[in-house]
């Protein structure tokens, strides 16, 4: 039997959550300028894909993003080892199995949340995994899935991941719901059970447990890192992504503030490298529209970049000049 590697998990206190269809390279690399300490995840890439797609375009992201935490689905201990081998050649930091995803899509595929039925294949991937790579092997997942009683289904998970050597466990706090709800549903209507997450880390105070789900602020992120490890921030931090400018001061007891003329300067050369590149301005505007929610010029900000980013030719004049309306209303309601 191959000697498994020691974890060399740091236990990053806070994160943004794995999102399809959000959480892409150019989210991502705007997500770090308001927040150096975060982990960053990327959207969830099949096994297969990762192996056998393009994968400068699945897996390439830039540099800045670090601390970015791959994450994978699939059910095969040996696709998913092959493909951890190659997110770890990328340079991700962190590979994570999805073991939450409720979309019929993924179930299909035999992996998501319909993983949490089977501990002993999760724990037979996670082995997998651990023996390819040296970064850490993480693993995400719900409380329980359908009539799973999620008092013994999350404890069975939870011991079966860690003996196979899963260097953490990031909790979603709701069921998965696999038959009758929708994907977007089962965001919302399944209720949270914050309890059942704090129970699972008074139980095993030695390992890493880290909640997600329907956290919507610092304060509450600060408020759950009294009982777990990690705090997972979801979509609050993609509609009000300046709430991560906050979030360092979880981490630092001196954080640094977020420039927000220099945030300009770096996402304008980013997006016009990514124009020159054969991209559009939209692929990198779409993940900032919410930046001055709730303040003033937001609404501007938000008209300008929804219309504008998306025409021929637009590049990065149109993200400056929704910079610009934000502090000709900030100017005309302090004057």
């Amino acid at each position: 039997m191959t000697e498994r590697k020691s974890s060399n998990y740091n236990g990053f206190r806070v994160a943004v959550a794995p999102m399809m269809d959000w959480t892409d390279r150019h989210c991502r690399f705007f997500h770090r300028q308001l927040t150096r300490r975060a982990l960053l995840y990327t959207e969830m890439i099949v096994a297969d894909a990762a192996i056998h797609g393009e994968r400068q375009r699945l897996l390439g992201f830039h540099p800045a993003e670090h601390p970015t935490a791959l994450q994978l689905g699939g059910s095969d201990p040996h696709k998913l080892a092959e493909a951890a081998r190659i997110g770890e050649a990328f340079g991700y930091d962190e590979i994570n199995l999805n073991c939450g995803c409720p979309s019929d899509r993924v179930q299909s595929g035999t992996f998501g949340a319909c993983l949490m039925k089977t501990p002993a294949l999760v724990a037979a991937c996670v082995a997998a995994m651990k023996r390819a790579v040296n970064v850490p092997v993480t693993v995400k997942c719900r409380i329980g899935v359908d009539e799973q009683d999620p008092e013994p289904a999350l404890d069975t998970l939870a011991d079966a991941v860690f003996a196979a050597g899963a260097d953490a466990l990031w909790v979603h706090a709701r069921k998965a719901w696999l038959q009758g709800l929708s994907p977007k549903e089962n965001r919302d209507i399944p209720p949270l059970d914050y309890g059942r997450v704090y129970r699972l880390k008074r139980r095993l105070p030695q390992k890493f447990i880290g909640i997600n789900g329907g956290i919507q602020t610092v304060a509450e992120a600060k408020a759950h890192l009294g009982h777990v490890d990690g705090v997972m921030l979801g979509r609050a931090a993609y509609h009000v992504p300046a709430i991560l400018a906050d979030v360092d001061a979880l981490v630092d007891a001196d954080p640094a503030p977020v420039d927000f003329a220099a945030l300009l300067e770096t996402m304008a050369a980013y997006a016009d490298a990514h124009i020159a590149a054969g991209g559009r301005l939209a692929h990198v505007t779409r993940h900032m529209v919410g930046l001055f929610h709730g303040r003033p010029g937001a609404r501007r900000f938000r008209q300008i970049l929804s219309t504008e980013a998306t025409r021929p030719g637009a590049d990065s004049a149109v993200l400056r000049r929704a910079f610009a309306a934000v502090e000709d209303e900030r100017a005309a309601e302090a004057a």
